[in-house]
């Protein structure tokens, strides 16, 4: 570590905060004293109190002691959500009238990062997808730059048009999706050069969406499993997020995956779906022995560092070590929902922010499950996500759920 590096960086985040050197003190339990000396680059901070600083100005560890963030690259599945709002849903052969219809990006790669960049625009974002040459692909990246994520590696095809989604959307928040798959369908390994790759997390979704992905391979069982292990190999930690898809076909393309995620971010009815496990009682309860039951055997499958599980009423944690965490969701308001549409989008990218921040598992999923509270505040995938403090602030509004 260098001291002077480490020292110009505290002094440029205190300056940015607002932060005079005896309120950093305070904060740390140290002198002021030593915060000065840290500046100056006479020392450095205890190693303990890495994590703390880093969480005070929310940045990374990495970005202390190096003063630059690597960042996340998001990558995988890229449409345009068609959200179609009806009263209910019909009978086979019958009528319903389409209230309203809104157009927004959709998919893991856009509603993961622009979340992630709404919730902390400090943070390097990246993505690599795969996008039509026509008005939706154009539209896709236009409004990614916007909220200034690097979109350099995307990737561009004639031969499909962009992926797109209907979503027929009820006031009860429940909705149903059709989806053409498009270049979704066209996007593969080939398509990232991993050595190009400057990140710390590389978080990828959907599985079970990107065909080329899903594909057998011999040696690793698909290449998903194979494209992860390499990105492993270069130093950067893996993250994926599961579709919930109606074939069931979890077992075959998910478990080969397992062994080369860091961080697998998924709801009950995927992690329980691996294992063909139901994940709620009859009386629709969620049914958290078995839950946690999957998310072991998800572990014991090779995950690394991390399997989290989201649902409505609350969200899990567990590590390899057996440390398993549980937080109930916010208590919104039903008037005060406006839309589901992105939700566990949303919930990943404040667990992103968390692990990338060194948050402690309660704190992520506190933090995460406020995420997607705020994503129910409007229709579309996007447009409910706030800064960093709005979101802290509003899970103090709502409160939480008993369990």
């Amino acid at each position: 570590m260098d001291s002077k590096t480490i020292g110009v960086t505290i002094a440029k985040l205190r300056r940015q905060n607002g932060m005079t050197q005896t309120a950093l003190a305070e904060k740390l339990s140290v002198s002021n004293k030593a915060v000065s000396k840290w500046e100056s680059g006479q020392g450095y901070p205890d190693i303990t109190l890495f994590p703390k600083i880093a969480e005070i100005f929310g940045v990374s560890v990495d970005y202390l002691m190096l003063g630059e963030e690597k960042g996340i690259t998001i990558a995988g599945t890229t449409l345009v959500d068609i959200v179609k709002n009806i009263d209910r849903y019909p009978e086979a052969g019958m009528l319903v009238h389409i209230n309203d219809i809104n157009y927004a990006v959709g998919g893991c790669l856009p509603n993961t990062a622009i979340n992630l960049a709404k919730i902390d625009r400090r943070i390097p974002i990246s993505v690599i997808g795969k996008v039509g040459n026509d008005e939706n692909g154009r539209y896709i990246v236009s409004t990614l730059q916007k909220y200034g994520i690097n979109v350099s590696k995307m990737c561009y095809t004639s031969q499909n048009p962009t992926s797109f989604c209907d979503v027929m959307s009820i006031p009860s928040g429940e909705r149903t999706f059709f989806h053409k798959k498009g270049a979704n369908a066209e996007f593969c390994p080939d398509d990232i050069d991993i050595n190009s790759l400057n990140c710390n997390i590389f978080h990828i979704g959907y599985v079970l969406l990107l065909d080329r992905f899903d594909e057998d391979d011999k040696q690793y069982g698909t290449k998903m499993a194979r494209f992860l292990s390499e990105t492993q190999k270069a130093g950067i930690k893996t993250s994926i997020d599961l579709v919930s898809d109606s074939s069931g076909n979890y077992g075959k393309k998910v478990i080969p995956v397992l062994k080369y995620c860091n961080y697998v971010i998924i709801n009950e009815i995927e992690c329980c779906g691996i294992w063909n496990v139901e994940p709620r009682f009859d009386n629709g309860k969620i049914n958290e022995e078995n839950v946690r039951l999957a998310m072991q055997k998800c572990i014991d499958a090779g995950v690394r560092d991390k399997v989290v599980v989201h649902c409505k009423e609350c969200s899990f944690a567990l590590d390899p070590k057996g440390r398993f965490t549980t937080v109930a969701s916010l208590k919104v308001p039903r008037e005060d929902i406006k839309g589901t549409v992105g939700a566990g989008d949303a919930f990943c990218a404040g667990c992103l922010y968390g692990i990338y921040n060194n948050y402690a598992d309660s704190q992520m999923l506190e933090f995460a499950s406020a995420a997607a509270a705020c994503n129910l505040l409007e229709a579309n995938a996007v447009d409910g996500m706030k800064p960093r403090n709005e979101i802290l602030m509003l899970a103090e509004k709502y409160g939480r759920l008993t369990l």
